[in-house]
């Protein structure tokens, strides 16, 4: 098999590629939608440099892994992944291979003790750095490890990275708003891997968001760890994550703001107001519970309690009627006994969530939790188990309830099981499937549910 040819640089470059096409790319990425826009921002990067996506991993020059440590399940995918891709190294010696992301930021040089091949590893606060250091490893092929992550004056955000906007038109988009978290939750690395919690400048988000509607994105997703503490640490002085939704609301030709995810205490009514009167803020609340037992809440550092929780649910649905709230949860925490779990299984019978993200704990090296009395794997799948049938069985009668309601959906395209389909969201997050032209893509349209699954609803669009 014939191996691409890099055209290398004859010397580096910060700026946009002088000499047109360089070479291609390939990004793996597992995780969060965090990993997803950092993906996408790392692909801009390089296409300022020359580089070019590629049609597959064979074709590609540039291979880079965009990694998760959120469980053990996506970091033992990045190492088999590298197992494959020292194959590929040996066949093609000038592939250049990458590291980034949260395992990147964590176990730096155990990635490069146990893959000698990889070029270079880079954090989650460096990715900007890439570009340079793939221009380095074509040059030279030295190990480059970059992994430092930006300090936090007292309350002020003192570096942030540079961000690239895509030209071409994208329906929907990622925006973050906020970098790191000061959470830490017992159970969770994030604290560790991204840094303390950074939010960028008000007139920044409001610019790239600008800059998207303008070249055709209808919808945002606002990111952070806990996006409505946004605001407390920056130059310009404090602003309300309600007061962000509505600078955003007044963007021309935006028309949905969704965001995730927010954290339960830092939830106050000028925020469940803003829900209720912002007319581009959807209809949906994607609201963390993690576990329905105050004892286990406190073990994990949530910093509230089950009646809180369902007190904030409580004044959106009297606020919002017909609002969507889905949730995390974690079941097999340690030291979690069956009359905790019970707890979970009853908070889940009264909030009646439309949805649920569900995972059995999975101890992550360097945690509070990690160091705790484990419940043993088996007990965790059972409970897993028995909290997803619940949650299906809740799922499906929300939806059936649905069907007859008129909801609003933007159409994303045909659906890649079934073609004959378009497929959208609804304002309450709701995926709806139904027959139509492919002129309604990238359109708003009214349409009534006929039939209630557990993913979501078929309809019919209306006149």
């Amino acid at each position: 098999m014939t191996q691409p040819t890099l055209i290398r640089p004859t010397a580096l470059t910060d700026g946009p590629s002088r000499t047109g096409r360089r070479g291609t790319y390939h990004i793996q990425t597992w995780g969060c939608q965090m990993n997803e826009e950092d993906s996408e921002q790392i692909g801009l990067y390089l296409r300022e440099i020359g580089f070019e996506p590629a049609g597959s991993l064979l074709d590609a020059h540039v291979v880079l892994l965009n990694t998760c440590s959120v469980r053990k399940k996506p970091e033992d995918k990045a190492f088999s992944f590298l197992g494959e891709l020292n194959l590929l190294k040996q066949r093609n010696p000038d592939l250049i291979v990458g590291v980034c992301g949260c395992m990147a930021q964590l176990r730096a040089d155990e990635i490069k003790r146990r893959n000698p091949f990889v070029d270079f590893v880079v954090g989650t606060a460096q990715i900007a750095r890439i570009p340079a250091l793939v221009e380095e490893a074509a040059l030279n092929r030295r190990f480059a490890k970059r992994v430092e992550l930006p300090e936090r004056k007292g309350n002020v955000v003192t570096d942030l990275p540079d961000r690239l906007v895509e030209r071409k038109r994208k329906l929907k988009a990622f925006v973050p708003i906020q970098y790191g978290c000061d959470k830490f939750c017992t159970y969770c690395i994030v604290p560790t891997t991204r840094g303390r919690e950074r939010s960028r400048p008000t007139m920044d988000i409001v610019r790239e968001v600008t800059q998207l509607a303008e070249h055709g994105t209808k919808e945002v997703t606002l990111l952070g760890q806990t996006v409505n503490s946004y605001g407390k640490n920056l130059a310009e002085g404090r602003v309300s994550f309600a007061k962000l939704l509505w600078l955003l609301d007044g963007v021309e030709g935006l028309e949905r703001i969704r965001y995730t995810s927010p954290y339960p205490r830092d939830f106050r009514t000028d925020l469940i107001e803003t829900i209720r009167d912002c007319p581009k803020v959807m209809e949906h609340v994607h609201l963390p519970l993690q576990s329905g037992d105050d004892e286990v809440l406190a073990a994990m550092k949530r910093v509230y309690t089950l009646e809180s929780y369902c007190e904030i649910v409580r004044e959106l649905r009297e606020a919002v009627p017909g609002i969507a709230i889905t949730t995390d949860v974690i079941v097999g925490f340690p030291g979690e006994t069956e009359e905790q779990f019970g707890r979970t299984l009853e908070a889940f019978r009264e909030l009646r969530f439309d949805g649920a993200f569900m995972f059995h704990y999975s101890a992550r090296p360097g945690t509070k939790a990690a160091e705790m009395e484990q419940v043993d794997h088996r007990t965790k799948l059972r409970r897993l188990n028995e909290l997803v049938a619940l949650q299906n069985q809740i799922t499906l009668e929300i939806n059936q309830a649905r069907v007859g309601d008129e909801l609003e959906v933007l159409v994303e395209g045909r659906s890649p099981k079934n073609p004959g389909m378009l497929q959208g969201y609804s304002r309450e997050f709701k995926m709806m499937h139904f027959e139509g032209p492919s002129e309604l893509e990238g359109k708003t349209v009214r349409v009534r549910a006929a039939a209630a699954h557990p993913w979501g609803l078929h309809g019919v669009v209306l006149p």
